[in-house]
């Protein structure tokens, strides 16, 4: 039974009816897989009319055109005063409109797809219709009151993000978004207590220097913040002025700095990554359960009873995965239905059924294995025994090594004066084996299989020795001419040259390990990227408001008097202008993420902090303490336990069972080429080609193909596949309405301690 109540699957009509009752499931039915597939937990309508607009709005052009306009959205305010690049009201205005229009479409879309009663009930879409509302309220007001020479604020710009949390298309920033704040009632009261202790110092700094004329220690409220930026040892001798009077009073702030820098910031981020990870287990744990009652209802759509239980038949799976991947290959295809039909009885269980979305999500990787054309010029040549001989010595695993010492020996060279002979002279001598070892790689390895997509330490290779090639070349006919200093280009080429030094790295493989975990958690980093660009754009836009043009750049050839205190009497005689920190403004949206970029790094925050408030109030330090909260405390902190979290799994977690069971097929088949046999381009004329038996097996021949390594996953993946290995193949999970709403207690009522240390 469908969400409308329609029963659908199993009933048969004549003529037109059946045909477009086959068709709907097929459809309804992908529609479920890709959901599974790409982890969309959206809670469609199953009329026609909706499964036809649910496939037109996860279309990757609808998709393109959200991301689009959610970045122009955000981009305005590089043109809107105060701007980088300025453009009329009117202009921004429409682009504006045209934003939040094009967002509003996307909504009603949206809305038309989904049951009525979950849309309202759904708090993201409430969220970007009030965002919009708002938003064109305050847009109008203000061009209304700017046509009579009236400033406002355009305090809806800070809004701009939510576009960017809340459409389903950022379901894992959002989803993180998620994490964070189930995260922070649980470090709250750490937190809580380290404000306490923050204030106890202070009092005892205000009770022990108010009196003795330390002008830093005059009252608590300017006490305070000065610790909060002692606290990551920033500016640390600028807050501690005391220690000019006394030597003992330097105890004072060493034993502040332990407590609160050494012992409550650790057990802060113990704190933190303890409870990030338990809610961040849930939220996949979740993601593993609505995968699994998508590909039921997927499998209930299409079973059919065949004796005492019911599979999908071949037929019917086949014209399922053409219609959930169009372009798989039909090799490909016959791969995933071998790994399918274990018995080939040309009938899919239930079990692997449930395990397609994960076949569709592994990367198989084709080769297609050529011939070497001097192979196929000059056969009695190329299979001489002079020509076997080096071809054997260069697949050896010597040859490499040879090469990785000579570029460390070449990077010692780099590293010494050039002006001497012999090192100039010895740089043609290290060129000449660069070529040379290309030359050799090219006459044992195929070239368009050496040269492929996935062969970027080849292409690395070949484009920086060539560079340094053409350099030296270039450095050497011209450097006659006086007035031109070629050795600046030969520098920059043989500082990428040191870059060679990675693929030695590459080779050693527990570094392999550790560098192949760092690109695999690289791409769901990003995502952690996408929360410091949401904070940074709302605190840059009120930084703006507040700040814009309270100081001004000069160039540092101007001799205006203004120029000295940054176009601001008030920052006269204060470290601020002294230290030449009038760039550091925020004065329009770059300067102001490059100040807040310095107050992440806690890079003179104190000192900033100081000339932003001599120029407004002394109120104004509360931005800067709020923002040091919410983004140095709070997110890099969660940061840091993800980045944990991420990295302990990614270095640790073996190949799934799903990848498994692909590796044993394709042996089994004879279609498999191990790990080693691809790398620099080898899989030529080495491959075991087994006998390949029935027919159905000669749609493989001319397939050879390997599972990729652990850097085509995501960490969100690996995850998913830890809590789907604690399901057990039969469970089928708490009813939907359980999950969506997410209560751990029952989801888990079974497992208590995964709620507390997941």
């Amino acid at each position: 039974v469908c969400g409308d109540g329609r029963s659908i699957g199993m009933g048969k009509k004549n003529g037109d009816g059946e045909e477009f009752n086959f068709k709907f499931d097929l459809l309804l039915a992908a529609a479920y897989v890709s959901d599974a597939q790409y982890n969309r937990n959206v809670p469609f309508k199953t009329s026609p009319r909706a499964i036809r607009l649910y496939y037109f709005y996860n279309h990757w052009t609808m998709q393109a055109a959200t991301y689009f306009f959610i970045s122009v959205h955000l981009s305005l305010a590089l043109f809107e005063k105060p701007a980088l690049f300025p453009l009329p009201l009117l202009a921004t205005s429409i682009a504006e409109v045209l934003c939040l229009t094009a967002f509003f479409g996307r909504l009603v879309h949206f809305a038309k797809i989904i049951p009525q009663m979950v849309f309202w009930k759904d708090t993201k879409n409430i969220c970007i219709m009030v965002t919009i509302v708002l938003t064109l309220v305050d847009l109008i007001l203000y061009r209304s009151l700017e046509a009579v020479n009236i400033h406002c604020i355009r305090w809806s710009r800070a809004l701009r993000p939510v576009f960017l949390i809340n459409f389903p298309e950022s379901h894992q920033i959002r989803r993180a978004f998620r994490s964070i704040r189930n995260t922070l009632p649980d470090i709250l009261y750490v937190f809580l207590l380290f404000t306490f202790s923050l204030l106890v110092f202070s009092l005892m700094a205000l009770k022990l220097f108010g009196d003795r004329r330390v002008h830093s220690w005059q009252f608590l409220p300017v006490s305070s913040p000065k610790f909060g930026h002692c606290l990551p040892c920033s500016n640390t001798p600028g807050v501690m002025p005391a220690y000019d009077f006394n030597w003992w009073y330097s105890l004072y702030f060493i034993t502040y700095i332990i407590i609160n820098t050494y012992i409550f910031m650790s057990v802060f981020l113990a704190v933190v990554y303890n409870n990030y990870r338990k809610h961040l287990k849930n939220e996949i744990r979740k993601l593993a359960y609505l995968k699994r009652h998508k590909m039921i209802e997927a499998f209930n759509i299409l079973k059919v009873k065949v004796g005492p239980e019911f599979v999908v038949e071949e037929a019917q799976w086949r014209r399922l995965v053409r219609t959930v991947a169009p372009d798989m290959s039909l090799r490909h295809l016959e791969l995933l239905l071998r790994i399918s039909d274990e018995g080939q009885t040309g009938r899919v269980d239930k079990m692997n059924f449930l395990r397609l979305a994960d076949l569709l999500n592994i990367q198989v990787v084709t080769i297609n294995i050529k011939r070497h054309p001097l192979e196929a010029w000059a056969p009695q040549i190329y299979k001489s025994s002079a020509s076997l001989l080096v071809q054997k010595v260069v697949r050896h695993r010597i040859f490499v090594w040879v090469f990785d010492v000579i570029i460390l020996i070449n990077a010692i060279f780099i590293a010494l004066d050039e002006k001497i002979p012999f090192i100039s002279h010895a740089e043609w001598l290290f060129l000449s084996l660069y070529v040379i070892e290309i030359l050799l790689k090219l006459y044992t390895y195929e070239p368009r299989a050496y040269f492929g997509r996935k062969q970027f330490w080849n292409w690395f290779d070949m484009l920086i020795i060539i560079a340094a090639l053409v350099a030296t070349v270039a450095n050497a006919t011209i450097q006659s001419a006086s007035k031109y200093n070629s050795q600046q280009i030969l520098d920059i080429i043989l500082i990428l040259r040191i870059l060679r030094l990675l693929r030695v790295i590459i080779s050693v493989q527990r570094f392999q390990v550790i560098v192949t975990t760092l690109i695999n958690i690289g791409p769901t980093m990003l995502t952690f990227g996408g929360h410091v660009f949401v904070a940074y754009y709302a605190f840059a836009i009120v930084g703006m408001e507040m700040f814009h043009g309270k100081v001004q750049f000069f160039d540092p050839n101007f001799t205006a008097p203004d120029a000295l205190v940054c176009g601001n009497p008030a920052l006269k005689g204060s470290a601020f202008s002294r230290g030449r920190y009038c760039k550091n403004n925020f004065n329009d949206l770059a300067s102001s993420f490059v100040v807040l970029m310095e107050l992440t790094v806690v890079n003179h925050v104190l000192l900033l902090a100081d000339g932003f408030a001599l120029v407004t109030h002394q109120a104004a330090k509360l931005y800067f303490i709020l923002f040091h909260i919410v983004v140095v405390v709070i997110i890099v902190n969660i940061f840091i336990a993800f980045i944990l979290e991420a990295f302990f799994v990614a270095y640790s977690l073996e190949k799934s069972e799903v990848e498994t069971a692909i590796e044993k097929k394709i042996q089994e088949l004879g279609v498999g080429i191990q790990e080693e046999e691809v790398q620099d381009g080898k899989p030529t004329d080495h491959v075991d080609t087994k006998d390949r038996g029935d027919n159905k097996r000669k749609a493989l021949e001319g397939l050879y193909c390997r599972i990729p390594s652990r850097k085509y996953r995501t960490v969100d993946t690996l995850l998913q596949r830890m809590c789907e290995s604690e399901i057990a193949p039969e469970d089928e999970g708490p009813s939907l309405d359980v999950i969506l709403n997410f209560s751990p207690s029952d989801i888990y009522p079974k497992n208590p301690n995964f709620e507390t240390s997941a």
